[in-house]
Order: C-alpha cells, then sequence, then structure tokens
C-alpha cells in the first residue's frame, strides 16, 4: 500500500510541479519542469532524509554520545523486529521528533533537544517506539518525498512571484500566463502540495499511534508525552519549514481544534489521546505497567 501511495504522490506532486511550469514560463517551462521534477525524484528518492536532516542542522549521534537515547532505541528496535537506526539531535528547545529514510536498513531517528530534557523516560520511549512505528509500517519513505517535492513546490510558487514583479503581466501564449494566471497559482500551488501531504499524512499518524503502542507496551506513557508536546507547541516556537511539518510527531505549529484542524498535516491531538487511552483500557493494561510480549512478528 505504501509503494502505491509513493508512486501516486510522485505522479501528483511531478503533475504539479509541470503545470506550474507551464504556467510561468509557457511550453518551455513545462518541459523544463518536467525534466527538473525527475531529477527531484530521483534525489527525494536516495537522498530526502539527508535533506530534512541538514535543514534542521540535526547532529548525528553515536551510542557513547548519547547512551541513554541509543538504549531506549535499541530496545524499541529489537522489540519491533528493526535495524537500529540512525539517531540524531536536532539543536532546539522546541519539543519533537520525526523518522526518515527510504527504507527500514536506511532509517534515522531525529528528536529535539528539549524532548530529551523534558519529556520522562517513559514519555521518550513512548515518543520512539511512534516514531519506529513509521519506520516498521514505511511510511518515512513516503513523507520524506512528500517533504521534499512539497518544498520545490512552494519554491516554484515564490518563483512565480517574482516573476510579476519583473515579468511585467502582459499574456503571451508562447511564453507563459499573464498575471490573472500567475497570481492564482501563487495561491494554488502550495495548497496544492498540502492537500497532496495531507492525503497522506494523518491516516498514518494514527497507525503509527497504534503500533507505537503496541511496540512500547505502554500506550499511556505516548498519550502524556502527545499532551506534552501538544502544550509545547502553542508556547515554545518551532523554527520549522512548512513543507516539513507533516514529518513531525505533532504539529510544530499551534494545535488547532474544529474546523481549521481540517487543514492540518495532522489529525486532532484530542482523537490521538483518546485513541491511545482506549488501547490502554481494551488491552486490561494497568497505567505505568507494560506488556512484557515482544512484538518483533507483529
Amino acid at each position: 500500500m505504501n509503494t502505491l501511495k509513493t508512486t501516486l504522490l510522485l505522479a501528483g506532486l511531478t503533475a504539479l510541479f509541470v503545470v506550474v511550469g507551464r504556467l510561468v514560463w509557457g511550453p518551455t517551462g513545462m518541459m523544463i519542469a518536467f525534466v527538473l521534477a525527475l531529477v527531484m525524484n530521483g534525489v527525494s528518492y536516495w537522498f530526502s532524509d539527508k535533506i530534512v536532516l541538514s535543514m534542521y542542522h540535526a547532529r548525528e549521534v553515536t551510542p557513547a554520545e548519547a547512551p541513554e537515547l541509543a538504549a531506549i532505541v535499541q530496545g524499541l528496535a529489537q522489540r519491533a523486529g528493526l535495524p537500529m537506526p540512525r539517531l540524531y539531535i536536532i539543536p532546539t528547545e522546541a519539543l519533537n521528533a520525526f523518522a526518515t529514510g527510504r527504507n527500514p536498513n536506511h532509517a534515522a531517528v531525529a528528536v529535539t533537544e528539549g524532548i530529551l530534557r523534558l519529556l520522562s523516560e517513559e514519555e521518550l520511549e513512548g515518543v520512539l517506539a511512534h516514531e519506529l512505528a513509521h519506520v516498521k509500517n514505511r511510511d518515512i519513505l513516503t513523507s520524506s518525498i512528500a517533504a521534499t517535492l512539497a518544498g520545490a513546490i512552494m519554491m516554484l510558487a515564490s518563483m512565480a512571484r517574482w516573476a510579476m514583479i519583473f515579468g511585467g503581466g502582459q499574456r503571451d501564449d508562447r511564453n507563459g500566463s499573464g498575471p490573472i494566471e500567475l497570481l492564482a497559482m501563487m495561491i494554488l500551488a502550495p495548497l496544492a502540495a498540502t492537500l497532496i501531504q495531507l492525503g497522506i499524512s494523518r491516516s498514518r499518524e494514527y497507525g503509527a499511534d497504534a503500533t507505537g503502542a503496541e511496540i512500547s507496551g505502554d500506550p499511556e506513557a505516548l498519550a502524556r508525552a502527545l499532551e506534552k508536546l501538544d502544550q509545547a507547541a502553542h508556547a515554545i516556537p518551532a523554527p520549522v519549514q512548512p513543507a516539513t511539518a507533516s514529518l513531525f510527531i505533532v504539529n510544530p505549529f499551534s494545535a488547532t481544534e474544529g474546523v481549521l484542524n481540517l487543514f492540518s498535516t495532522h489529525p486532532s491531538m484530542r482523537e490521538r489521546i483518546r485513541r491511545l487511552r482506549a488501547i490502554q483500557v481494551s488491552r486490561g493494561w494497568q497505567v505505568g505497567a507494560r506488556d512484557p510480549t515482544p512484538h518483533a512478528g507483529s
């Protein structure tokens, strides 16, 4: 299923890339945009993890440099039947984390300095189990490609704005579009890129919560961590690029409920927490008592 999602995502964002190129530069621009889209697809597949990690100045750490973090991830990876991912720390006090990479053998988990300081060991384990769930469910390639290509679409929209400023705005069917088309594209292209991301990001968060709860055996710890992270999203500004917001475990911008939540890259935090606590109750697990059953084959 995730292979199909990745293929559809690449096709959809490639088509959007080509349309934007046609509107900005005409038929020639359409061909250039198509070639650029092919290049971007290849770069996204092989290097999306490195691109995203470099955007946030994430520093790779060894088990000797971060022994507690490494020990937690190693234990969870063994329970999930996964190879040990590379570990990164992001230099910010914001509370967040994400996983990236093209497959479980080339996965990376990144956490912020703030999350290491402010979460308890059980809560941190819940967050890391959620991220390893993305690896286990093979969400990481799709989300990383989406973030990279959505960023490229937004870059093209910015170029259209400059084209309006310096291109004069006269209609020329051979060379591009008039100011109305460019203005529409400036608004609609980033929206379309965001909607494509929404199509793949919201449901996978519920899935990663459930799988993460199985890996850690402590849904309540993840629920408490999400509550803290959600509160911190309002209080601590997050230096996050909008195109990559869907990668993080919680929306790095102020969380929203109600109608505005329809346009969020993440599902309702209230509903995520409710589902986790329902798992805790349905399994009959005591709060603070972990399910001892290994989940490598789940």
